[in-house]
């Protein structure tokens, strides 16, 4: 039964008095906020917290009790104040306001000192009667009237290009590619979360902005107020929806992956190959059919196929090499596998076409949690056991491939798949991360998937870009949408290095400059994002394969991964930072810049944490190949650029050359093949670790601390164990940098915390940033001012 039910409203004793205006009726406090009753509309509001209110809304002669599947805050609303004049009833917290209309049901917000943040449309809720499998229900719309030039992002992830989706429309429907999280950003620092589960259209135009939902029992959704800045509208978010964990720190570092290795040898040697060309890896990938190629067996969640003769060994040699290993596993099974059958005797599984196509392979309801136990018995016995390190859950839209009308009847532990649909990923990998939880917390959970659904950063989720296309304008988009996934509160993104899809564009494959190219400056891209994975169909894509050392792409290649494990300190550090303080890495410029007007629209460059500013290479620029078919040399006889913003109210610092330029400035930067545009922002305190071959390899090395002159700044080091849930016990200890630009000085505060394993004294060696000092990807013995730090507060003057 889906977790919404329908009472007579009567049943809840409404008072109801005098009527402030013609049919208006006066509200009833509650203990959360208030209740009302127009001649048409039933209006709730719900303080969750002083900064996030819920608003539903339900016909008159309906009540819903709704139980949300995203939302785990539970009501603390703090003081509340209530008042009433001319027809419209106010109740406000400490921060927000929210009013009233009793007799229209009209709901607007602003913020305690009275500025307005967001209003509805006067009559913008609508509920058109309808049956979904016999029950009745209605389509949902809800319409909101925003600010003039006010800009909104999010909604998830969508590939057309857009980052600013003011007078733009889009349907919220996962599918390959569509990640639909209908959490809408404003720039003027507050959040809606529309809390619905079924196929919604999202438009904004001149009229109103509307979300028009297929199904629901009610008007449900969150008004976020962020007080006025993006950090803190996606920190109520994760209030309200949970906090993302800490991902293993070796996730951080490359991983190689294809479609796919055909055995564990050829598996096992891709690991071999990397560690006996010192190129660091840490991270390999099993793609499908280790269970074997007949489709009966699909997903059988073990290795059947006969060239994985010894899973066990394969998993320990992989972790002998000092590299982790993840599998791929889908929600679908054949007809032969031992899941499949339980889950037919059990009703568990739907009836649509997905992948692969064929009638004998199904999709279980993951909507039902004890198919979610299910799920994880065989998961575990059959992979988990073997000492697997991450799950690729592939296709958690799910995959339909031939969509009939019919499809969205199927029935569901919640009510219809129509119903609840959007939030399948969300509640599968609930099941496998609160599983893994529960078997072992020795590893931290870490899951890699096609899809999710607002709270699902909670359970353990990277996600990925789908099965995109290998071509530049699909590069270029990439961008926007992994900024605009970000400011829907969602942390962890990354992309197919290359596009998953090849051999469309690049006939001949990687043996292709043109294709060497896209890959090169898509692998520069996956640097400064939270996951560098490499992926792809049709042809190989180890570096190995692009040549040796000397070729140009090959040194390309290496530099980027090696500048990946130098950032590892900086990269961990912010990974606590979103655990922590519900932070983000991929920052669009509207975060940090919200009063340059040139950053509003801009969604071809972003700050990566606090200190980068990174400008994707998006075009062609040394290989002009006329006919696909005949590979043509890269001609490098002139260096191109590209146009980069600088933003307003800080000044930059080239990363490679040191060089500092003022902002709110556009500069033209050449970019050699080997140079993605980087730039520091002034102030910052950056962390480098040392070259490695492999996280941990040298933990007690020293760390360079590179510091960008002209402004203060700070940055705090997190260390912890790395691999376990010791840090939500307390078991990690966090160094804060302090730099005063004026006194020249950077201060290491007293160390807080401590953990099994910590270094209690360690070397520090300090650079203090110019055009001939600490610019690029260095070396680990570059000339630096060494401190020595033994956990007690110490200054160093540069």
């Amino acid at each position: 039964m889906f977790p919404t039910s329908f009472k007579p409203l009567a049943s809840l004793g409404l008072l109801l008095t005098t009527a402030v205006a013609a049919q208006a009726q006066r509200y009833q406090p509650t203990a959360t906020g208030l209740k009302l009753s127009t001649d048409s509309v039933t209006v709730e509001v719900q303080f969750y917290s002083p900064d996030i209110v819920r608003v539903l809304k339900f016909p008159k002669d309906r009540e819903a009790m709704k139980k949300s599947l995203a939302v785990v805050l539970t009501p603390a609303p703090g003081k509340l104040k209530y008042s009433e004049k001319n027809g419209v009833a106010t109740v406000g917290s400490a921060s927000t306001q929210v009013l009233v209309n009793q007799q229209t049901g009209q709901v607007s917000f602003r913020t305690a000192k009275g500025q307005p943040l967001l209003s509805e449309k006067a009559y913008g809720a609508r509920f058109s009667a309808k049956t979904d499998i016999d029950q009745p229900t209605y389509r949902v719309r809800q319409q909101f009237q925003l600010a003039p030039g006010e800009a909104v992002y999010g909604l998830g992830q969508h590939q057309e290009g857009t980052f600013n989706y003011r007078g733009k429309q889009l349907t919220l429907k996962q599918n390959n590619m569509v990640i639909a999280v209908p959490v809408l950003h404003s720039s003027k620092g507050y959040g809606v979360f529309w809390d619905n589960y079924s196929t919604t259209k999202f438009e904004d135009n001149a009229q109103a902005t509307t979300f028009d939902s297929e199904i629901g029992d009610c008007a449900d959704y969150y008004v976020l107020n962020g007080g006025g800045t993006a950090d803190g509208v996606v920190a109520r978010y994760r209030q309200l929806t949970g906090p993302a964990p800490m991902f293993p720190r070796w996730t951080l570092g490359y991983w190689q992956s294809k479609e796919r290795y055909r055995s564990q040898d050829e598996t096992v040697d891709v690991v071999k190959k990397y560690r006996s060309l010192g190129i660091p890896l840490d991270g390999i990938v099993q793609d499908w059919q280790y269970w074997g190629e007949n489709n009966d067996f699909w997903n059988s969640m073990e290795f059947g196929n006969p060239r994985f003769p010894n899973p066990q060994g394969m998993v320990d040699e992989v972790h002998q090499l000092h590299a982790h290993q993840m599998i791929s596993v889908w929600p679908s099974f054949g007809k032969k596998t031992k899941p499949y059958q339980e889950f037919a005797a059990k009703d568990m599984l739907f009836d649509f076409i997905t992948w692969p196509r064929t009638p004998h392979v199904k999709v279980y309801d993951a909507f039902d949690p004890a198919a979610r136990d299910i799920y994880w018995k065989y998961l575990n016995s059959g992979i988990f056991k073997l000492g697997m390190d991450g799950w690729w859950l592939d296709a958690t839209e799910p995959d339909q491939l031939t969509p009939f009308d019919t499809d969205d009847d199927n029935e569901t532990a919640l009510g219809s798949f129509r119903k609840v649909r959007n939030a399948y990923p969300l509640m599968s990998t609930k099941g496998v991360y609160e599983h893994q939880r529960q078997t072992s917390e020795a590893k931290r959970v870490f899951i890699l998937t096609r899809s999710a659904f607002a709270g699902q950063q909670r359970y353990g989720t990277m996600v990925w870009s789908g099965d995109v296309n290998s071509r530049w304008d699909v590069l270029a988009k990439q961008v926007p949408a992994a900024l605009n996934l970000s400011l829907a509160g969602f942390p962890y993104w990354n992309s197919d290095i290359g596009g998953f899809f090849p051999s469309g564009n690049y006939p001949k494959g990687v043996k292709d400059p043109a294709f060497q190219e896209l890959y090169t400056r898509w692998q520069q891209f996956a640097a400064f994002t939270p996951m560098m994975r490499s992926h792809g169909e049709f042809t190989p894509r180890e570096i190995y394969q692009f040549g040796e050392r000397g070729t140009w792409s090959f040194d390309a290649q290496e530099k980027y991964i090696h500048l990946r494990y130098r950032l590892l300190p900086y990269l961990y550090s912010n990974m606590w930072n979103v655990t922590h303080n519900a932070g983000t890495l991929l920052r669009a410029l509207p975060m940090d810049f919200p009063r340059d007007p040139k950053a509003t629209d801009l969604g071809n460059e972003y700050m990566f944490g606090p200190a980068f500013l990174v400008r994707p290479v998006t075009e062609a620029q040394y290989v002009n190949r006329p006919d696909k078919n005949v590979p043509v040399p890269a001609d490098f006889a002139q260096t191109k650029s590209v146009d980069v913003y600088l933003p307003a109210g800080t000044a930059w610092v080239d990363f490679w050359t040191g060089k500092r330029q003022t902002g709110g400035q556009t500069v033209q930067r050449e970019t050699p093949i080997d140079l993605l545009p980087l730039y520091v922002r002034a102030g910052s305190v950056l962390p480098l670790g040392p070259r490695q071959q492999y996280t941990g390899e040298k933990d007690g090395a020293p760390l360079e601390i590179r510091v960008y002159p002209g402004a203060d700044g700070e940055f705090t080091l997190y260390e912890d164990e790395n691999d376990n849930y010791n840090y939500e016990k307390g078991a990690y200890a966090t160094i804060r940098m302090r730099w005063n630009d004026k006194a020249r000085q950077l201060t290491f505060e007293d160390r807080a915390g401590n953990f099994p394993g910590m270094q209690a004294s360690r070397t520090f060696r300090v650079v203090l940033v110019d055009e001939q000092h600490g610019t690029g990807l260095g070396e680990d013995n570059a000339p630096a001012k060494e401190v020595q730090y033994a956990g007690r507060k110490t200054s160093v003057k540069l």
